[in-house]
């Protein structure tokens, strides 16, 4: 049964993350924080004015790549401690302090890019050769070159920078402090009600009954808030396509594409034809859940229920570890060995608490190593969540080993490839671990639900609503609570049919995601869902080949392009056919659960 959230004082420390590999103590944080404050204008004067040399643009990239690592530490420890508890009055300050710093050194050593760019490119080419770590930060920077405005605009935008994230932490402020939700009743009886309880537990809730009273008792909550939300979130479009506008791009969508090296062909394709191609699949879905259930109706509210909840298994964290293990081996002893340190080093924040930001998440700090965030429900499909992050993890354990600070991050359009391709292993793996029907049904829901639902039908779900807000704004309009709320309804209609009954509540859905402050973020978990399930084939069908070559695009980090990433793994995404056999595989999975469902009600 829910239980109402302890505050964060009252978790285990086990289950809680160890800043203190960033920084040991508040000392050491400001010490270095004084570092930066002082080191940043030594840099400004040592080379501002003064980069006309290969020599010169090398020595002065060193640098400016070191004052950034440790400028990275910085903002890591301040995010992160903000993050488990947005109610800790020391993180908040902390976290302000850091933002206001944060604008000042990317105003004072905006001068950097912008004096390379007035470099002949002939002298950029010439330091490029001098040492070949800097050449795709130089060849990008060029790519940049028509959107680049003045050097002092840009000094000026950089030093407005922090604000720009006003909206999201506005946002995170609004949705972790301040909807506070009051318990609600069935039958005479409280329950309790949070974020973290609704997403984690009521949303897959067994009774019917109190799964739905949940659903809107949540929802009530939400819709008190959703001007301030609306209002937030049209200040972030505004800022996005004021952004597009001052640097001379065609569209808001050719600017946030732009850095995901992806052009508008690809982006479109993954949401026009997911949108078409694999409505039919998971209509029949909710049509079995409905069956399985004997459910009088399926409403969205009965959508993340599990296809056989009586079989569903708990799990510890510790016990995570052996399915972990097990399932990641075929990546290898060096992968296994980042697996058992963040188990032992405590990288994971497993804790449920109070003010603890919802979902899950991985931060990788370049110079120390990644944390993970995640409320840790004790069910099974938990092992995905934490196999998915632990994908971010190991992505950039390795790419981090092998390329500097500036090529170690890859495309977003690429970023939820190695996450999702750990969530294949583990389906992988149990479904070869028994030929039992209720396990196997288990197991493949689990893939559906989990790995294909989130990334495939939520997230893309949120790509389409997005892409009709952006539409929208890219024409000078605005938006409001009443648009975004119809929006969101056009795009479950379309996609559900007459399967689901929508409803009311399911339209404030775009309230829950802070995807909507990353750009076009949402559509990449199919973009990435899409490259690993065909590596994952080819693992299973090549063996240790196809590892090795998913090992070495670990490695190259951000040194390629998502088209050139994929080709290094076997998969040509200048196509659709990846996307059409992906979705054909759903298909498959879907059938699969229909035929196991029979073969158990026979029995």
């Amino acid at each position: 049964m829910v239980q109402s959230l302890p505050k964060r004082s009252e978790v285990k420390i086990e289950e809680t993350w160890n800043l203190k590999d960033l920084f040991a103590s508040e000392k050491e944080y400001k010490d270095a924080y004084t570092e930066i404050e002082k080191n940043v204008p030594v840099f400004v004067e040592k080379y501002k004015g003064k980069l006309d040399s290969a020599n010169v643009i090398i020595d002065a990239l060193e640098e400016y790549q070191s004052l950034y690592m440790k400028f990275s530490l910085l903002g890591n420890y301040a995010r992160l401690a903000i993050t488990e508890d947005q109610s800790n009055t020391e993180a908040q300050m902390r976290a302000g302090q850091f933002s206001s710093l944060a604008g000042k050194v990317a105003s004072q050593t905006s001068f950097v890019d912008s004096e390379l760019l007035e470099m002949p490119t002939e002298l950029l080419e010439e330091a490029a050769k001098l040492d070949s770590s800097y050449e795709n930060y130089l060849v990008k920077l060029l790519e940049r070159k028509k959107y680049t405005l003045h050097p002092e605009v840009e000094k000026v935008l950089a030093a407005y920078s922090p604000t720009f994230d006003a909206p999201y932490n506005l946002y995170e402020t609004t949705k972790l402090l301040d909807i506070s939700f009051p318990d609600f009743e069935v039958n005479g009886k409280p329950y309790p009600l949070s974020y973290v309880s609704f997403e984690n537990d009521w949303e897959a809730e067994t009774d019917t009954v109190l799964r739905r009273a949940a659903f809107e008792a949540f929802s009530s909550k939400l819709k008190e808030y959703q001007h301030t939300t609306a209002k937030t979130y049209d200040i972030a479009l505004q800022q996005e396509k004021t952004t597009a506008d001052l640097r001379g791009y065609d569209s808001v969508f050719e600017y946030l594409l732009f850095d995901q090296e992806v052009d508008r062909s690809l982006y479109n394709r993954q949401i026009d034809l997911i949108t078409k191609e694999l409505a039919p699949h998971m209509r029949k879905y909710a049509k079995l859940l409905q069956k399985v259930h004997g459910l009088d109706k399926m409403t969205f509210a009965d959508l993340k229920i599990a296809l056989d909840p009586n079989y569903e298994p708990t799990i510890t964290i510790e016990e995570s570890k052996k399915y972990i293990n097990e399932s990641l081996s075929v990546m290898g002893d060096k992968y296994l060995e980042m697996v058992d340190r963040s188990y032992k080093e405590r990288w994971v924040d497993f804790a449920q608490n109070e003010g603890k930001s919802t979902g899950a998440f991985c931060s990788s700090p370049y110079g120390s190593h990644p944390y993970i965030l995640i409320s840790w429900s004790s069910r099974m499909n938990e092992v995905f969540v934490l196999a998915h992050e632990l994908g971010h993890a190991g992505h950039f354990y390795f790419a981090h080993q092998e390329q500097n600070l500036f090529n170690s991050r890859p495309s977003l359009y690429f970023i939820e490839a190695p996450s999702t391709m750990n969530e294949m292993l583990v389906a992988n793996h149990l479904l070869k671990s028994s030929d039992d029907p209720k396990f196997k049904r288990w197991v493949i829901s689990s893939i559906v639900a989990r790995t294909y639902y989130h990334n495939f039908v939520t997230h893309l779900l949120e790509a389409a609503y997005q892409r009709k807000v952006y539409e929208r704004v890219d024409q000078g309009q605005n938006v409001n609570a009443e648009i975004l709320n119809a929006y969101k309804r056009e795009v479950l209609e379309e996609f559900w049919g007459d399967s689901v009954e929508i409803t009311d509540g399911a339209e404030l859905t775009w309230m829950r995601q802070p995807h909507y402050y990353m750009g076009l973020y949402p559509y990449t978990y199919s973009a990435g869902l899409t490259i690993s399930t065909q590596v994952a084939k080819r693992i299973l069908n090549e063996g240790q080949p196809a590892v090795d070559e998913w090992l070495e695009v670990l490695k190259a980090g951000g040194t390629k392009s998502p088209v050139e990433l994929a080709k290094m793994a076997g998969v040509d995404i200048t196509t659709d056919e990846p996307l059409r056999d992906t979705i054909a595989y759903i298909g498959s999975l879907i059938d699969e659960l229909e035929s196991l469902t029979e073969e158990i009600d026979s029995k």
